[in-house]
């Protein structure tokens, strides 16, 4: 990971070649307004002016590609009320209605593959207007899925369930929900060839990326993040009558018209005398249509460490994504989105919310079902907090982890293992850099710290021949 000086560095002279006239004219000006030629000051002043543009430049490049966040960034309103911790509000790329003949229903993603991704901005910002997911920009997934009719609640018993291969674009955003393995799509009973549409964002509602809570005529909260039956007939409601919006992720029941409100109502007592169970964050099956080996963006590690940081009292923290919302700005490695974070300093001082444009790597996105956690290196101020995509990565279980004891034996870690964080905090105070998942104790610099990493790891059962669940 590059720090936030080298990043500078960096920009620095990039701008400084490409506004390098800025400095000639102002030589040139300065030596002329001596000599006293009368076109002298006009040309010191032009050259002054866009000497002074090259640290403007090289201060919001450092800005747009570095993830730094700083007292600016933090945030006293959010728009929406404070936010709970395990609120995920998203704003994603929304999909077509579809034919008012088209029956929205369930389906459950059997495998999943890359078939291509190829943009051409190299590493570059690319910025489109009017199209929140350009072709160029989204993934083309090709899915098994198994259409399940039987439950859909408005088409005959007899009308089967199917399965069905194709290719479909799948917005970055909503690429957790081809890992979580729950769909909503509409069928077309009128085209018997590629009948099946998906609808992304109510995809992601299904799957449980996306929170969702219900505020009744009375005033009571009620969660239904993964209730997927309940879920389903509130987007039929919602097609029906033409969008129900959410609030951050509620619906305000007192905020509909009385029949839509009266509607919502019947469902909550329904679901009062039928209790529903909350689905599982990801269905069986998952390693058929994970797809993070295949995104790209940045691989998982437990993280460089440097040692002027380490010594001078740099540290790790945790944070949360609150919300991630859609704009028109690209990435090769991921969309670049307006996001808010949940900061939980190492200080003990309270957490603080912070919104920060960052570009999410995608194959950090495929896995938002199951985490929404990110990793942050503390400066040794304590003044700013730079988010370590490798870390995070390898927490979020976009790379497994492997840890090789002083005999040689292997321990695998189970993708999310509890004994990430305090393994990654271990490293980073001892200042031991592992940029890479695979921890060998029998390296030089890791073998100080071996004896405690392998109590970590027996603190937590993982011992040399466990296999992961």
């Amino acid at each position: 990971m590059r720090s936030h000086a080298s990043v500078f560095i960096g920009q620095f002279l990039f701008a400084t070649v490409c506004l390098g006239v800025g400095p000639v004219f102002l030589l040139l000006g300065a030596a002329a307004w001596q000599g006293g030629e009368d076109w002298g000051p006009a040309v010191t002043v032009a050259g002054a002016a866009v000497t002074a543009m090259i640290p403007v430049v090289a201060v919001r490049a450092t800005r747009q590609i570095h993830c730094r966040i700083t007292r600016r960034d933090r945030l006293k309103d959010t728009g929406y009320g404070p936010y709970a911790d395990d609120t995920f509000v998203m704003r994603a790329p929304s999909s077509a209605p579809g034919p008012a003949s088209a029956r929205l229903a369930r389906a459950d993603v059997l495998a999943a593959s890359l078939v291509r991704y190829n943009p051409d901005g190299e590493a570059t910002f690319t910025t489109h207007y009017g199209d929140y997911a350009p072709d160029e920009f989204t993934p083309v997934i090709r899915m098994t899925l198994r259409v399940r009719m039987t439950d859909s609640g408005e088409v005959p018993r007899e009308e089967a369930d199917f399965e069905v291969t194709d290719e479909w674009r799948v917005p970055s955003l909503c690429l957790s929900a081809v890992t979580a393995g729950r769909l909503a799509v509409l069928v077309d009973p009128a085209r018997p060839e590629g009948r099946v549409a998906v609808m992304w964002p109510r995809s992601t509602l299904l799957a449980g990326t996306r929170t969702c809570r219900i505020v009744d005529l009375e005033g009571r909260v009620t969660d239904v993040t993964r209730r997927t039956g309940r879920q389903l007939a509130q987007m039929r409601i919602s097609r029906d009558v033409g969008g129900v919006a959410l609030t951050g992720d509620t619906i305000d029941l007192r905020r509909l018209a009385p029949d839509t409100a009266a509607r919502y109502s019947a469902l909550a007592d329904l679901a009062r005398t039928r209790p529903e169970d909350r689905a599982p964050v990801t269905e069986p099956g998952e390693e058929a249509r994970l797809l993070v080996d295949e995104l790209p963006g940045e691989r998982g590690g437990f993280g460089q460490v440097g040692r002027g940081w380490s010594r001078r009292g740099g540290q790790l923290a945790r944070g949360r994504f609150l919300e991630m919302r859609g704009r028109t700005t690209f990435q090769d490695h991921g969309p670049v989105l307006d996001t808010v974070v949940r900061v939980r300093p190492v200080d003990g001082t309270g957490p603080f919310d912070a919104a920060r444009r960052l570009t999410v790597p995608m194959n950090y996105l495929a896995v938002l079902n199951h985490t929404r956690d990110v990793i942050l290196r503390v400066t040794p101020n304590g003044r700013a907090y730079d988010i370590d995509w490798s870390r995070t990565n390898l927490l979020a279980g976009v790379t497994t982890a492997t840890v090789i004891t002083p005999d040689g034996h292997a321990i695998a870690l189970p993708r999310r293992s509890d004994a990430l964080w305090p393994l990654m905090n271990l490293l980073a105070y001892h200042a031991v850099s592992n940029p890479s998942p695979v921890l060998d104790l029998r390296g030089r610099r890791a073998r100080p710290v071996a004896a405690e990493v392998l109590d970590v790891l027996r603190s937590r059962g993982l011992t040399p021949g466990h296999r992961p669940a």
